[in-house]
């Protein structure tokens, strides 16, 4: 019973936290400097043109109404018209989202399957030279931006004739082909940063367990190395490792802006940034209400599932964070 109530009392903070991010959401974008007419209608339109846009989008309705009429539309899932376009941004969202989550998804899928076996093997055999190799790794991945990397990516399949294009997108039920290809760079940017981050916490997460009494014991009393790691390192280690597994979703969001950009692929990203120089209110909203939620929601799962493996954690009230 008191893991029910832990878990209830932890998805009522991540809905409060969740409906305060939406009133900051909605605030901030109100207080953005310069006017979407200004973009829209131009410098030389008229005050009466100017009204009959503002009216249009309904931003002449008092400031608490706006929000709760954009709050209410987010619960049923309509997120309104671009102001520019007059597109509804639910079906450019539908465009759009897929090629994001692939990005992220596939990304996660390379860092967990590379970053974790780096990192373990970086601590078992810290004092080698694979354990070097593995720190000079991660000491690169984390070091580079993820704008620079992308530029220097571009140049050198630009200049040097690689055989791989760079924007040249197309949807996967046009040319399969195309749709892999053009995501294949951006991936792999992306990747190397998540990678480098996986695999220091990881070596870190592990170097602390094997330090620990039980493990010291297990290893005075002559058990296997393997069956030491499958029992004692990894369970122990496993709830750190996803917290920073969990944060990287939400750091994937934002880098998935400068890469889709820098590639020209058509996803979350390379939208919101458009919007934002058309101070277009209603993509900005959404796409970055979309974001917190997904942040928020994330959190709430690694740590439900991370008191799940150490109950240490539910005990002392807080998150290896």
């Amino acid at each position: 019973m008191p893991v029910v109530l832990w878990s209830l009392r932890r998805v009522a903070a991540a809905l409060v936290t969740l409906l305060g991010v939406s009133v900051l959401i909605f605030a901030s974008v109100r207080l953005m400097p310069g006017d979407y007419t200004d973009l829209v209608l131009g410098p030389l339109a008229s005050e009466e043109q100017r009204a009959q846009a503002v009216a249009a989008s309904g931003l002449d309705a008092p400031i608490v109404e706006q929000y709760f009429r954009w709050l209410f539309g987010v619960f049923t899932g309509d997120l309104g018209f671009s102001f520019v376009s007059n597109v509804s941004v639910s079906e450019e969202f539908a465009a759009r989202l897929p090629v994001t989550a692939t990005i992220a998804v596939v990304t996660i899928v390379a860092t967990l399957l590379i970053g974790i076996p780096l990192g373990f093997l970086s601590a078992l055999r810290s004092e080698g030279s694979a354990g070097a190799a593995g720190r000079l790794v991660s000491a690169l991945g984390i070091s580079i931006p993820e704008f620079l990397l992308a530029g220097v990516v571009v140049f050198a399949v630009s200049t040097l004739g690689l055989g791989i294009s760079v924007g040249q997108y197309a949807p996967f039920a046009e040319d399969p082909g195309r749709f892999v290809g053009s995501l294949v760079l951006p991936i792999a940017v992306l990747s190397i940063g998540c990678v480098a981050v996986v695999a220091r916490n990881t070596r870190d997460a592990v170097m602390n367990v094997l330090v620990e009494p039980h493990v010291q014991a297990a290893v005075a009393r002559g058990e296997a190395a393997g069956f030491i790691v499958r029992h004692h390192v990894l369970r122990n280690a496993a709830a750190p490792i996803l917290t920073v597994v969990g944060s990287l979703i939400a750091v994937l969001l934002g880098g998935t802006v400068i890469v889709e950009f820098v590639f020209n692929v058509p996803g979350m990203g390379s939208y919101l940034q458009t919007a934002l120089g058309r101070r277009d209110y209603a993509i900005i909203q959404a796409a970055v209400m979309l974001a917190a939620a997904v942040f928020i929601i994330t959190s709430l799962l690694v740590d439900l599932v991370a008191n799940a493996l150490d109950p240490r954690l539910r005990l002392t009230g807080r998150s290896r964070r």
